[in-house]
Formats: C-alpha cells, sequence, structure tokens
C-alpha cells in the first residue's frame, strides 16, 4: 500500500494537484485483447473502480552475469514473496506464473572478454528470454519480466519487437534508469554487459561482439531511436552522451527535467514519444530509478532518483494510456535491501502501472 502522507495539509494539496492534473482527452483504448470489466478492488478502499484486465504472464529472469556487484538473480524470488500475483489478482487480472528462463551460473563460466564478461551465456539468456516473451504474446498474454540485471532487457524487448515485426508494426520503449545503458564493449569502462542493453536495442556496437545481443532472431536493430526514450537518468558515462547522440534517441530527461517540469508533464511527453506510430510501448524500469531512500536493495544505487510519490504517478499515468505492451521491474537485490522493501515497491509500481487507482 502506499505510504500516508505526513499531514493533512499535504494530502489536501496532493489531492489538488491530482484533480488539476486530469486530462481525459490522454486517456486511450487498451488493445482489442483487453475486457473493460468493473471489478472490487481490494486496494480502492471499497470504492468501485473499472480496470481493464489482462492475462498476465510472469517470467522470471536470475540473470547476474551482466554486473560485478552480485545479489539481483535473487529479484525475482523477492518479487514474488512480496505478492505480486495476488495483488495484481486483487485488480481483477488473470496471473500466470511462466517460472524463470534457465540462467548459467557465474562461477560455472569463462567470462571471457574483459570488455564485455559473460557476453555469450548473457545471449543465450537473452534469447531464451525472447522466444518465451514471443510465446506470452502469442498466447493473448501481458508479458511481467522480473530481473535480475538489466541486461536482460535485450531479450524482453527483442522478443517485443519480434512479435509486433510479424504483424507489421513497431513499438517504443521507456527506459526508466538512473543510467542511459548505452555502452558498447569499446566504450565500456567496467565491462559489464548491463551497461549495454540499451546500446545493442539500437544497433550500436558493430563489430565490438556486441552482436551477439543486437543480433537475436537474426536482425538489428529492434527499436527506433525516434521511439525511444530515457527518462530519470542521472549518472551517465563520458562516451554514453556520444552513443546517445550518434543514436539519435529522441528524448532524453535527466532527473533535472523532472525537477524543473514536473514528472506529468515529462511522462506525457515521452509517452507521445514512444506511442507515435507504434502498436505501444514497452517499459523496462530499473528499481535504482527511485531514489535510494525508498529503493535501497538495488544493483546500482545513484542518489537524487525519483521519489516514492514520484514513481507512483509514472506508473498511474502510463496506466491511463492503456497503450502497454508488456513490462518488466529490473535490478533488485535483495543481498543489500532492508526487510524486502525495495521488492515490495516493486509490486506497488506495477500494480500501479497494471490499473491500481488511489481511489
Amino acid at each position: 500500500m502506499e505510504k500516508l502522507a505526513p499531514n493533512l495539509m499535504g494530502v489536501f494539496v496532493r489531492m489538488i494537484k491530482a484533480v488539476g492534473a486530469l486530462d481525459l482527452s490522454s486517456f486511450e483504448l487498451l488493445a482489442s485483447s483487453a475486457v473493460q470489466t468493473p471489478i472490487q478492488s481490494a486496494f480502492s478502499h471499497g470504492g468501485t473502480q473499472s480496470v481493464p484486465t489482462r492475462k498476465i504472464r510472469v517470467l522470471g529472469v536470475p540473470l547476474d552475469l551482466g554486473a560485478s556487484r552480485r545479489g539481483v538473480d535473487m529479484g525475482p524470488s523477492a518479487v514474488r514473496v512480496a505478492g505480486l500475483e495476488a495483488r495484481l489478482e486483487a485488480l481483477g487480472h488473470q496471473v500466470f506464473d511462466g517460472g524463470n528462463i534457465r540462467v548459467e551460473i557465474a562461477e560455472t563460466q569463462d567470462s571471457g572478454n574483459v570488455n564485455a564478461r559473460f557476453l555469450a551465456q548473457i545471449a543465450e539468456t537473452c534469447t531464451r528470454t525472447a522466444e518465451a516473451v514471443v510465446k506470452s504474446l502469442e498466447d493473448g498474454m501481458s508479458p511481467l519480466v522480473l530481473g535480475g540485471d538489466h541486461s536482460l532487457a535485450a531479450g524482453t524487448v527483442s522478443g517485443v519487437a519480434e512479435f509486433y515485426r510479424r504483424r507489421g508494426e513497431k513499438i517504443g520503449v521507456i527506459w526508466m534508469d538512473a543510467h542511459s545503458d548505452i555502452n558498447t564493449p569499446e566504450t565500456s569502462p567496467s565491462g559489464n554487459v548491463h551497461g549495454m542493453p540499451l546500446a545493442a536495442l539500437l544497433g550500436l556496437g558493430s563489430g565490438s561482439g556486441l552482436e551477439l545481443l543486437s543480433q537475436i532472431f537474426g536482425y538489428s536493430p529492434k527499436i527506433a531511436p525516434e521511439n525511444t526514450v530515457i527518462l530519470g537518468v542521472r549518472d551517465i558515462d563520458a562516451a554514453e552522451r556520444e552513443n546517445i547522440r550518434r543514436a539519435g534517441v529522441a528524448a532524453v530527461y535527466t532527473m533535472r527535467d523532472i525537477d524543473e517540469r514536473g514528472m506529468r508533464t515529462v511522462m506525457e511527453e515521452a509517452l507521445r514519444v514512444a506511442g507515435q506510430g507504434t502498436a505501444g510501448y514497452h517499459v523496462s524500469l530499473d528499481m535504482d530509478w527511485i531514489d535510494p531512500v525508498d529503493a535501497p536493495g538495488v544493483g546500482t544505487p545513484v542518489r537524487g532518483g525519483a521519489t516514492y510519490r514520484e514513481a507512483h504517478l509514472a506508473m498511474e499515468i502510463l496506466a491511463d494510456h492503456g497503450r502497454l505492451l508488456s513490462f518488466e521491474i529490473v535490478e533488485v537485490n535483495p543481498v543489500i535491501d532492508e526487510h524486502n522493501r525495495t521488492a515490495d515497491l516493486a509490486v506497488e509500481l506495477a500494480c500501479s502501472a497494471f490499473g491500481k487507482k488511489i481511489l
């Protein structure tokens, strides 16, 4: 449940802002596979709300080969333990757990090139993930992928892009992260592949070995830069700035943009960019996008992130627009978390993204 406001005045101010923020013209219909069903939600404090219900398939990807800090391989279990399935079902959704994608254990593997450690094994995991995502969409289900480090997104997005490519459509991507994840093996200062998935999806890194990720299903790029949004970034490597320009990413919103312009304005613009001429969008949520005060258990924490309410507002706006194709939550690290707080917040945000309302 969302935290209570510290005082009644705070609640009153937020209510006024919420009323002022309503824009019925931005509400869009879900895909035809979704069913509009009025339900009584356990989270609505007795208020009946209309929630577009879905069939959701949960896929765990306990991948930690892409990062130096260990522990994110336990992220899928932590999120499940926090009640993901039950809390989504309370909103009226049908939830099916597809289990975990097979991942190699680091201690049993050769790490390979120091500029992109475990790249071959990560590519194999991402290929399996992509195939599972395609199958979920073919079965009429919305994929909800749990990580694991962020390198798995190369698989998730490849699967969604491939499914819609077969239908003659393309997708947008909203990358919510403290980092831009657009390094290549040639530019990465660490050799950690969890800092490279967006580069692979945009087709960067040709000749560097990154083709193992970018060429899943035999083509590249998977996404168009004009429909790619990086949101909430605040820690960008020097070479990544040039990669962002070279790739032609349409919209990059730093935390300064959110501070100055507000989450609603930024999120509405992001959805327009990602949705222009597309079937809808995939949202890749790295929990380090949120400030470590509220999300301490993440792979690579960075101060100055989105607040608890800003994160919920972004997910609520996402749900209002109704064009979410798939969703993933990555970099939950129970090893450094506090009483599973970060996984619990991840579940809250998933619920908001899939239609949970305050009232």
